[in-house]
């Protein structure tokens, strides 16, 4: 665990957001880095097809960016 450092515009956003979604703050910019960072490795999915694999990922005990990439190819083809 370590600290990030954000602009106050994106903290407010992450306050706002995660009280609408019922998260912490915490799990809300987790969840937006998990998201981004598998937009960044998958460009051609949509946020749909993300959010289904962190799912799978989740259900599978495997969240690590390669085996979710290798999933997202593998349905891709």
């Amino acid at each position: 665990m370590g600290i990030l450092k954000i602009s106050e515009q994106m903290h407010e956003n992450l306050r706002t957001t995660s009280a609408a979604l019922s998260r912490s703050i915490n799990a809300q910019a987790e969840h937006w880095l998990r998201v981004g960072m598998l937009a960044e490795l998958n460009p051609k999915l949509s946020y749909g097809e993300i959010c289904q694999l962190l799912i799978s990922a989740h259900q599978s005990e495997e969240l690590d960016p390669a085996v979710v990439r290798h999933a997202a190819e593998q349905e891709a083809a």
